[in-house]
Parts: structure tokens; sequence; C-alpha cells
């Protein structure tokens, strides 16, 4: 299989874009080559999300797209990867009939092995086993190396089965991962030149492992944070019913941590969020929003909420602005409930009109990009430690983040990508900053 080509589209989370990178070490140390034109590929894999509706409808658009390249080159190997995946499995080979194979998240492992019987064969497969445990590590190659940023899954899977969430029925229950693995993977991150590292996990405080110690999150934060070359550590995502003590007072005395915490509302109404399964009303919520701002000054919270639960009503849907009010979030990744089969919601009655999900939707997103606003302006004139990560969006500048992950914009030499430097803020948009670099 050598002088193969592959091409990997990735749509959704952070978990897909880690097991993206999983799969594209796999095969490049196995003498794939990565190309970025899908025309000239031999091998595309279709790696998606499937917690909201949007991710799905990308891949069937793109699957779509992919039936003339199919036709061109019969040799062509499609694969369908990840939550879609695990959850449609032989319904989406039917629907479409030029992907190979489907591959759940627990079956990343197998990817070289299944790619070589097709090719062998030309045999379709379905592999979406929950049973086995996540694959192990690869080593990264020259071809990430410039990235001053990583990301490492410690634990897969959820037990909370909130009611609209379909995460446990298509990357199984939870499965946390040695800590030996996690911090031999940091280090070769570090070694390879990242000087900022993320752990991953659906929720990464119910992290546990047991061998000579018992470790919990906490434990593990602090192995990681005591690593030489590392300057930033990050996390996500926790679930609000499981902040714990030991977390908060790694943000009270880890200077490595990052003074932002992903923490998940998703309503601001008791009644939504018992119908929700979510485990916490909303004073428990806020607070811990409290005992957050009294471990860490000016700690970055930011969160997500959806509109449109079954059952909403507009006093439902007051109570999430009021809760937005109260907290003022930094940002939040807002979106329309959409039902997932095979999930409680989804069989739930009620439902409420894709025109008063839009209406309520807009409402939610002015009213946060008002704060985010404000709270970025509130920035204006004061000095933020920036780990520069590249060149911007736009070009001619340098781009990096906060430790409350704001985006900076300023100018710099190439020399100080992956380094922290301290940055004056001149300006303040909705989505970024713009400084001056005042010492190096």
């Amino acid at each position: 299989m050598l002088n193969k080509r592959f091409h990997i589209k990735t749509m959704g989370c952070q978990m897909n874009e880690y097991d993206s990178d999983f799969l594209a070490q796999s095969l490049i140390q196995n003498g794939f080559s990565p190309e970025k034109d899908i025309h000239r590929a031999d091998l595309i894999l279709i790696n998606t999300c499937v917690v909201r509706a949007k991710p799905e409808q990308k891949a069937y658009s793109f699957l779509g797209r992919m039936a003339n390249l199919k036709e061109t080159n019969p040799e062509l190997v499609v694969g369908m990867i990840g939550c879609l995946a695990q959850m449609k499995g032989k319904e989406l080979m039917k629907r479409f009939p030029l992907v190979d194979f489907v591959m759940g998240p627990r079956e990343l492992g197998r990817i070289l092995e299944i790619v070589k019987d097709i090719y062998d064969r030309r045999q379709r497969v379905v592999a979406t086993g929950l049973s086995v445990a996540p694959p192990p590590p690869v080593k990264r190659t020259g071809y990430f190396r410039n990235q001053t940023s990583g990301f490492i899954s410690i634990m897969e899977g959820c037990n909370n089965f909130c009611s609209y969430c379909i995460v446990p029925y298509v990357r199984g229950r939870e499965y946390s991962r040695a800590p030996k693995d996690i911090l031999d993977e940091a280090r070769y991150l570090l070694s390879e030149g990242m000087r900022e590292i993320t752990l991953l996990g659906q929720n990464v405080n119910s992290y546990a492992w047991k061998d000579e110690n018992t470790w919990n999150f906490a434990s593990l934060l602090d192995a990681v944070t005591d690593l030489h070359d590392l300057h930033r550590l990050r996390f996500t995502t926790s679930h609000p019913k499981d902040l714990s003590e030991d977390l908060l007072a790694c943000f009270r005395n880890m200077d490595k941590l990052a003074g932002h915490i992903h923490l998940p509302f998703q309503a601001g109404s008791n009644r939504i969020l018992k119908l929700m399964h979510r485990g916490y009303t909303r004073e428990e919520y806020l607070e811990n929003i409290d005992k957050l701002r009294m471990s860490k000054d000016n700690i970055a919270i930011t969160s997500d909420v959806m509109v449109g639960f079954p059952g909403e009503t507009e006093e439902d849907f007051q109570f999430t602005l009021d809760l937005m009010q109260q907290v003022e979030f930094d940002s939040l990744f807002s979106f329309k409930y959409s039902d997932r089969d095979g999930t409680p919601a989804a069989k739930m009655p009620d439902k409420i009109s894709e025109g008063v999900k839009v209406s309520r939707l807009k409402r939610l997103q002015t009213l946060q990009n008002s704060i985010t606003l404000k709270k970025n302006r509130n920035l204006e004139g004061r000095q933020l430690t920036v780990l520069v990560e590249g060149t911007s969006k736009k070009g001619g500048q340098l781009t990096g983040r906060t430790g409350s992950n704001k985006v900076v914009n300023f100018d710099g030499n190439p020399g100080m990508v992956g380094t922290l430097v301290e940055v004056a803020i001149e300006a303040a948009y909705l989505n970024s900053l713009k400084g001056q670099v005042i010492e190096h």
C-alpha cells in the first residue's frame, strides 16, 4: 500500500480533530502520504460528529459530491469515520454505495487492517464495536511539527445519558486511559515543539485510574503541569454536576493551568434542565460560577446552550437569558435543538417550531454578542500574556491566545512562535483583540 495518498475531511468537535490526527499519523507511518486535493487522493476519510444535525447534513452533502470522483476513479476508497458512522452503520452503506467502509470511534486502531482488506479484496466493511478500548496513541511525525498546540484524549465515552445527547450511544461508556500513556504522549508533543496541550474527554472530571496509585482528574493535571517545556494546559469538557473541590484547587494553585473553563449549562430553566436529565439546577450552576471566580481571578467562562428543547416555553427561554446576564459568559456555543434518533428527547411531545427556534437563537446570540464585546473592551489598556501560535488568518501579523482563550493579533517576528510574550491590548473586537508586544 505504499505511495497511496489520503485526504481526511473533519467536521465537528475537538475529539474529531484528535481522532483525525490519530488516523493521519497511523497512515503516514505506514507509507501513505497526506493529500490536500481530494481529486488526487487514493483514500478519502470523512470524520464527522453527530451531536447536532448540521455536521451530519454537511457529511451527507460531501458524500454526494464524492460520487463523481468514484465514477472517475473506481479504485478510490471512501470511508466514513466517527460518531455518524457509529450511529448509522449499515444504513450509510445502503444509502451511499460509494462508501467502502464505516468505522466507529472505538475501532480506529483497525484502520490499516481494514484499508488493506478493502484494497486486497474490495469487500465493504462495517466496524462499529463499542466493547473495545480506545486505540493507543501513535507518535507524531514532522508533518505536524509546526503546531504549537496539541490535543490529548484522556478518556472516551460518557455515562451521563442526557436526554438529548447521542454521545453515550455512539462513543460508549466512560473509559479512562492510563496516566503513563497520557504523560508519554504529552512528553512527545513537547519534544516536537508544542507548548500548549489540551486534555480532551466527554466529561474530563470523571477521569479515574488505579494502578499503584489512585488517580483522579486533579492528580492527572498535577502530573501534566509538572512536565518541562509545557507553557500552558487546557481541558474540555467538564460537566457542571461534577465540578469538584479538587479542580477548584487546581485553578488556585497551578500557574500553567489556563484561566479558562468551558462549562456547558444548556438551559436556564430548572424545568427544562430536569427534562434534559442534566443533574443540576440553575441555582447550583450559578453557585459553581461563584466558586470558580473565587478560585481564579479573571477566569474566563465559556459554555454551551441550546434553544427550542421540546416543551420550552417563552418563560423557560427568559430564564436562559437571565442566567446569561447574571454570569456574563466570555463566549457561547449556541445552537437549535434537533432530534437525535435513539435519544429520549426525540420521542418527547411538544416540539418547538423551526420559526420559534430561529427567533430565540437570534435573540440569544444578540445578547451574547453584546456581553462578549463589552468584556473584550474591558481588556483595552491591559497587559496580557500571549502564547504565539503563528500568523493571523489575514496575514501580515502574528496571532496567539491568552490564558483566557482570547485571540490576539499583533506585529512581531516569526521567531516568537511558540513563546510567551507580553502584549498591550490596544483595541477589542467581537472575536479578537489587537495589541502591541511590550516584552519578549
